[in-house]
């Protein structure tokens, strides 16, 4: 028997504009069937000849679609989840007590593996062995940062890694030292693959429960699809994610839809392309590309302004203002990722590039100039991803080249780790290019969002907040860039929704609330259109439904009203109506 759900009593975003009012929204198992005004709902559904009948009242609420994250990583963000886990601390007092708690619980594990802490809660950025040392006598540990471009690192971690002061730093990476040239203790960027000979793997087991809990957690937040931004590959001490997704597949756990981006290992070369097309063939063969599909390659093209690694036009500063001879790192030969990134497009694969600095978004779109001159116009929808500083000039660029801005909007706001390691050794105007989001919207260039959990928080609501307002809640701080770069809060919705659907070639049937439309549904309460812009973040998803099921609600979710059975009349229902 067929069952027809109805979503009334509250507003409708339905992926892009104003929401409406006054109208309800029936879903015929799992898809949406119409949009109705609300006046002529009774009569409607009183002409139901069968079926169920379930009405759900919003109770003034927002209904959406649900949640689409253009970049995450939620296979390694889940298993944190279940290890050392320092994404909650705030302190290095608070980051060193976590892991002697966690070794204290688990002295059976050999290594104590996880990550999470933060750059800003440590001079300079670098966390020192010594603390590890103290937390956990003897044994190796090894974390990674929240932006998971730098690690830190226990005594015996590096003893058994046979990382001396001898040991060069890698072409792609930095070993902090100490006076004596021996490692401190943090490894940034390629450095920290000085461990990949004796750092444990995270076994199968471990990654597909990393995914389930992952898949738990996001879905809670309202997210119901996503783009992996790196499967094929593996980094920080986790395989590739991809056979956990096949698993997930096989058994029926896998819930939601993802993108798979398959990583491009910087130290290969263009034979990848016939490796990845083939890959995209396969998991296309199994038969679910609702559910999985990995036609996208994923390009890290620089690193982060942080450890002064995102790769920049201008050199950065020391800590006197005096220019230093850093201009950053280009993982990859700008000439070899022209070349790339036009076999990629050429093949039909989609291409998403990490670009945070100037020069790295300038690479970037130069690739994809290359490209399109090469290949045309495709629909390979290729996006840039991060996009922290951005000459003014390159940004009309996107738009001429159908290139999408890929935001993590929660970024863009002054916090401890940008205002202490970062702007203070940057050129002086640079603060006014940090994630120019208004910018890209005046000139016509399709946004799609994401998190980069677990780097961040993965709560869409917190960064759409952020993108509204460019401070975080409470601030009293200027808006980071200046007003001009806030986003409206329809614009940002549509980013989290309709936009990172059409990213992951998945807009003819989600990122939307249209009749015939996959019922990927959430409710926002309160709506965070009835409330002011600096209390979006007051907005909690109380419902999340993917293909018509109702697969999260939150102790305080909304009744659902009694299932009214296909016998219901036309006055009962008016009545429940009314």
């Amino acid at each position: 028997m067929m069952t027809t759900r109805v979503f009334h009593g509250g507003s409708v975003f339905t992926g892009s504009g104003s929401p409406l009012l006054g109208q309800a929204v029936i879903v015929r198992d799992e898809r949406v069937e119409r949009i109705v005004s609300e006046s002529e709902l009774a009569a409607v559904l009183g002409a139901e000849p069968s079926g169920t009948v379930e009405l759900i009242d919003l109770r003034g609420a927002l209904l959406s679609p649900g949640f689409q994250d253009a970049h995450i990583h939620a296979v390694g963000g889940g298993v944190e989840l279940l290890q050392c886990d320092l994404t909650g601390t705030e302190s290095a007092d608070e980051a060193v007590a976590a892991v002697r708690a966690y070794a204290e619980a688990n002295p059976d594990e050999e290594w104590i593996l996880g990550g999470g802490w933060s750059m800003d809660c440590f001079p300079g950025g670098n966390p020192p062995r010594e603390l590890l040392d103290a937390a956990a006598p003897g044994r190796p540990v090894l974390l990674s940062s929240r932006d998971h471009h730098s690690v830190w690192a226990s005594t015996e971690a590096i003893t058994r890694a046979g990382i001396t002061a001898e040991t060069p730093d890698p072409a792609d990476g930095v070993v902090i030292r100490d006076a004596d040239d021996h490692p401190a203790g943090t490894f940034h960027e390629g450095a920290a693959d000085l461990f990949a000979a004796v750092r444990p793997e995270i076994g199968e087991d471990l990654r597909y429960r990393g995914l389930l809990r992952a898949q738990e957690e996001l879905v809670a937040l309202g997210i119901t699809g996503w783009q992996d931004a790196m499967v094929g590959g593996g980094g920080a001490g986790i395989a590739d994610p991809l056979p956990a997704y096949e698993k997930a597949l096989a058994e029926g756990t896998l819930q939601v839809h993802v993108t798979g981006a398959q990583w491009w290992e910087r130290d290969g070369g263009i034979e990848q392309v016939e490796h990845m097309v083939a890959q995209r063939h396969r998991v296309a063969a199994l038969g679910s590309p609702e559910r999985l599909e990995v036609g996208t390659t994923k390009i890290m093209v620089d690193g982060v302004a942080e450890n002064h690694t995102a790769a920049m036009l201008t050199p950065y500063r020391d800590a006197h203002g005096h220019d230093t001879h850093n201009h950053g790192l280009s993982f990859i030969d700008p000439e070899r990722l022209r070349e790339y990134v036009t076999a990629l497009d050429a093949a039909g694969q989609q291409v998403h590039m990490h670009a945070l600095g100037d020069r790295a978004v300038r690479e970037a779109l130069d690739a994809l100039q290359q490209a399109r001159d090469a290949n045309g116009p495709t629909d390979g929808r290729h996006h840039l991803a991060h996009l922290q500083i951005v000459a003014e000039e390159d940004v009309p660029r996107f738009a001429e080249l159908d290139a999408i801005a890929n935001i993590q909007a929660l970024w863009a706001t002054h916090e401890d780790q940008l205002d202490q390691l970062t702007l203070p050794f940057l050129q002086e105007g640079q603060e006014a290019r940090q994630y120019p989001f208004g910018d890209f919207v005046r000139a016509g260039v399709r946004l799609a969002a994401g998190s980069d959990w677990p780097v961040s928080s993965a709560a869409p609501i917190e960064a759409i907040h952020i993108a509204v307002n460019r401070t975080t809640p409470g601030s009293d701080r200027e808006p980071l860039g200046g007003a001009h770069q806030r986003l409206d809060l329809a614009t940002a919705m549509a980013a989290y929704t309709s936009g990172t659907a059409y990213v992951n070639h998945r807009d003819h049937d989600t990122g939307s609330i249209k009749p015939g439309y996959r019922a990927d549904l959430v409710v926002l309460d309160p709506s965070p259109f009835d409330v002011p812009a600096d209390e979006i973040h007051t907005s909690r998803v109380t419902q999340t439904w993917i293909d018509g099921r109702l697969l999260h609600a939150a102790e305080t979710a909304l009744a659902i009203a009694e299932t009214r059975t296909e016998n219901t009349s036309r006055t009962e229902l008016e009545g429940e109506l009314s």
